[in-house]
């Protein structure tokens, strides 16, 4: 009965998420010219492939019930790393996997501290946010510019893509947006087939339960955090193609905008429910408000007062999903 409830509460946060979408990319296309169109809807994917790579990552951490914090000063360490050394002669096809490497440390570091020393995870990744964060500005105070061969080549490499005569129905996909749909199909494999992904679930719905049933609770939930970690890292990456520089106050805040994503794709903060399609859904809906408030020609900071909003909407919608179903459960026991 609590997988039903699981489940019922995942479909139902699932289809308001895809619902909501629908409803404010037709609202922008009836309110705004050239707005429906074919480049609009590849837009949100050129310009939030990073989230919704550190969305993914993330959404590993909130279903095993934890946190992580630290992804945004992760995602700024890593471009600010790998535009220093690039800066000094290192060839990209070091650099990259050495910032990915890293990125897999910190991630085991902090799962860790968490699971074998019974700490807050908000207060090690909170940790883990000042030191990469400082570690930025010790690297340099300054925006290092990008100018590696293969940056440029992902940077300004991109795929048309033509589906009739119409120019609406013309548009472009950047390659880095190719390394979100790998993260995308990896993370769902893992999630829905593998052993490992089912534990992840397990431990959020009950971590005592999961160790009962003889599942190893430790490397789940250290693996949880080595994604998002890495995934956090790997959008860093996909942001200096997007960028070509290396900046250490760059993406402050980010972390609740990847937590924002994940929510209104429907994960439970409390943990053991949640989906990585939802959470790329999520970050679309947060790129379609930004479009609407360009448009619109307001200020910036609408996008976060209505992101905002809807996350305590979706908040309040899980808890009274998951309070029905609890009633539900009660009631099924009692006739039984």
């Amino acid at each position: 009965m609590k997988d039903m409830k699981k489940i019922r509460i995942k479909n139902i946060s699932l289809t308001m998420t895809v619902v909501l979408f629908a409803v404010m990319f037709i609202f922008g296309s009836a309110r705004y010219d050239h707005f429906l169109s074919l480049s609009t809807f590849l837009n949100l994917f050129n310009d939030n492939a990073y989230l919704m790579i550190a969305g993914i990552g993330i959404t590993f951490v909130l279903i095993t019930g934890g946190i992580d914090i630290s992804i945004s000063s992760t995602i700024a360490f890593t471009g600010v790393f790998m535009a220093y050394c690039l800066e000094r002669g290192v060839p990209s096809f070091v650099v990259i996997p050495t910032a990915l490497i890293i990125g897999i440390i910190v991630g085991a570091v902090q799962g860790s501290l968490i699971h074998y020393f019974k700490l807050q995870p908000f207060i090690v990744t909170l940790a883990g946010q000042f030191l990469m964060r400082g570690l930025c500005v010790v690297i340099s105070e300054a925006s290092i510019p990008i100018t590696d061969p293969f940056f440029k080549f992902m940077a300004l490499g991109r795929i048309p893509i033509k589906l009739g005569e119409s120019k609406a129905l013309n548009g472009k996909i950047y390659y880095y947006v190719l390394i979100f749909v790998v993260v995308l199909v990896a993370a769902l494999f893992i999630l829905k087939k593998t052993a490992f992904g089912r534990a992840v679930y397990a431990i959020g719905g009950s971590e005592q339960s999961a160790e009962l049933m003889g599942l190893n609770v430790a490397r789940c939930k250290i693996g949880a955090y080595i994604i998002s970690s890495f995934c956090a890292s790997l959008a860093g990456v996909v942001f200096s193609f997007y960028t070509l520089a290396g900046y250490g106050l760059q993406n402050m805040g980010m972390e609740l905008d990847a937590i924002s994503s994940a929510v209104i794709g429907g994960t439970l903060l409390t943990g053991g429910v949640g989906s990585v399609f939802g959470t790329a859904v999520g970050a679309m809906i947060q790129g379609i408000i930004q479009t609407i408030v360009t448009y619109e020609n307001l200020n910036t900071w609408w996008t976060k007062v209505t992101i905002a909003g809807l996350l305590c909407f979706f908040i309040v919608m899980q808890r009274i999903i998951a309070v029905r179903a609890e009633a539900l459960k009660g009631k099924t026991a009692a006739a039984a």
